[in-house]
């Protein structure tokens, strides 16, 4: 069943889904079996794990998959602007409002609303949220007579919100009307079977044709990965815009990923927190630091160096001429110190 799972789908409303681990591959079933109910969905997870796939998921397998799809992020806007955006307003309901609009609920009648970020509510949302989840009804802004929707509801957060509602910052009859099923989404470092994978889908968007090293491979899967799927996608991003070749190697990673926390500082190896000191730097300099790091490492030999980097002798050899011309060879590291990068 699981494998079937994982060769059937390919995307969730255009989002391409790629899991290898039992975790996410047993997710994705247990969305496909809520998926044929109407409970209120709550997605769980930290940030950039993926919760929105699980979220499209539910609305994938469900009977309203043919029907609209409608998503927001309660972060993305202040109190007054959120609630105009979930219901609608009326003409002169405030300045500015010059006519008629309808609000997320309605664009999602018959379908499922996503409310990403749900955790970001204000009190006040929440209990107009509430009744217009109890009752289906609501009035838009400035409007005198009610709305009527059939809508699904699938919410997510990377906040605990059992612990906000023992706090009284969320209501807790809102997150037990939401929270009918909960489902969690693993962070990254517990499923590394799947960061080779997704790196290879993000690979293959940006460069069809390009491939990592082993040791890229390698590094990425040691990589702890805090910032989850959300970081992964922006170190290929990164690997691909520094690399001159189809090769991806490892000086083409950013500096945190060669020298990285792995999974293994969770049994009591210390990170290296150089790259957490490191200021932030363009992709120029980070190219010509990591060619001038590999040439220190192979003594200066620029065949070596070049096979490394996955680059050409030539386009080495061009790109150590352009450092000297710009005399920013010597800033970073003085010449001496490869006796034998000829730039004649």
């Amino acid at each position: 069943m699981t494998w079937m799972l994982a060769q059937k789908v390919t995307e969730f409303l255009g989002m391409p889904v790629v899991f290898s681990s039992p975790l996410m591959l047993r997710a994705l079933e247990v969305a496909q079996r809520v998926a044929q109910t109407e409970a209120g969905v709550l997605v769980l997870g930290e940030s950039g794990t993926g919760k929105e796939v699980l979220a499209r998921a539910v609305h994938h397998y469900s009977h309203r998959s043919t029907r609209p799809w409608v998503d927001i992020s309660c972060a993305a806007l202040p109190e007054h602007l959120l609630e105009s955006e979930l219901f609608g307003y009326e003409k002169g309901a405030f300045s500015g409002a010059d006519s008629r609009k309808p609000g997320l609920f309605e664009l999602a009648d018959t379908g499922t609303l996503f409310l990403d970020e749900i955790g970001e509510l204000d009190m006040t949302l929440q209990a107009k949220l509430l009744r217009v989840l109890d009752s289906g009804e609501f009035f838009r802004l400035g409007g005198t007579r009610k709305v009527k929707v059939d809508v699904r509801i699938v919410a997510a957060t990377n906040r605990d919100l059992l612990q906000e509602v023992e706090e009284r910052r969320f209501r807790s009859d809102l997150y037990y009307r939401i929270a009918q099923v909960k489902m969690e989404v693993p962070p990254l470092r517990n499923r590394p079977e799947d960061i080779l994978p997704i790196a290879r889908l993000f690979l293959e968007k940006h460069r069809p044709q390009a491939r990592f090293s082993s040791e890229v491979e390698q590094a990425l899967t040691d990589y702890s990965w805090p910032g989850n799927v959300r970081q992964l996608r922006n170190a290929v991003m990164c690997a691909v815009a520094l690399s001159l070749d189809d090769q991806i190697e490892i000086a083409s990673l950013p500096a945190e990923f060669t020298a990285a926390p792995s999974r293994r500082a969770s049994d009591g190896h210390a990170p290296d927190s150089r790259s957490a000191l490191e200021p932030r730097r363009d992709l120029d300099s980070m190219e010509q630091d990591s060619i001038l790091r590999v040439l220190t490492e192979t003594n200066g030999h620029q065949e070596n160096a070049a096979r490394i980097l996955g680059i050409s002798p030539r386009t080495l050899h061009r790109k150590l001429k352009q450092y000297r011309q710009k005399g920013e060879l010597g800033v970073v590291r003085p010449l001496s110190r490869y006796p034998n990068a000829s730039l004649r």
